[in-house]
């Protein structure tokens, strides 16, 4: 088996994995990522530190990245598998359909042209097609773990009331139980008082939270 051969067999079977695979289809998003859980998901101080932990991870991937004769966005590409097994079957292909006109290194400068154009005109068009059906996975209540409550009612001297937190984008209404050690310390949370989920009973649709 050529060389031509091979790369159209690998690139057409990288390919058609990923489609069945739904990988190269947006990932799922985290739970810091997902709608509706923005940077109000956490308290200000944790929020502060995560933006001075970005802020230096930008800083360091851009000394990272400015080294010389290296473009990060080839290095992106290049560690990209779609673009690979793209680059693959066009090589591959175009490669055999110029073989009964030419050979040698006119034919490889051809396939390396045609695999480059191939990739660039036709399936990242129809990948970023694609991906506008892609749909984010959708957040349960578990996903609210950590993030930020209002408390609708106040709580009663048992340390239980109504709290709303968003989910998915949609405001959720969860029956709360403030947590034994904020009970003990003598807590009582009122109604607009914002609160922080500690654990959730999906089934139940209950929730622990803490105090801020």
């Amino acid at each position: 088996m050529d060389l031509y051969i091979s790369s159209l067999l690998l690139g057409a079977a990288g390919l058609g994995a990923m489609a069945l695979g739904g990988l190269g289809i947006r990932g799922g998003h985290g739970h810091s990522a997902g709608p509706g859980h923005g940077a109000h998901a956490h308290g200000g101080s944790h929020v502060h530190g995560v933006h001075n932990h970005d802020a230096s991870a930008h800083s360091v991937q851009g000394r990272s990245t400015s080294s010389p004769g290296i473009a990060p966005s080839l290095v992106w590409l290049l560690s990209s598998p779609r673009f690979v097994f793209s680059l693959l079957l066009g090589f591959g292909a175009v490669g055999e359909l110029v073989r009964p006109f030419t050979g040698g290194a006119v034919q490889i400068a051809l396939a390396v042209l045609g695999a480059v154009l191939f990739e660039r005109f036709l399936v990242t068009p129809l990948w970023n097609f694609s991906m506008r059906f892609a749909s984010a996975p959708a957040q349960t209540l578990e996903s609210a773990v950590t993030d930020e409550a209002t408390a609708v009612t106040a709580f009663d001297a048992q340390g239980h009331g109504i709290v709303s937190v968003e989910v998915d984008g949609q405001i959720v209404q969860v029956l709360a139980t403030l947590r034994a050690a904020d009970r003990e310390f003598g807590g009582r949370i009122r109604a607009g008082q914002r609160v922080r989920i500690e654990d959730v009973n999906a089934d139940q649709n209950r929730c622990t939270v803490s105090l801020l």
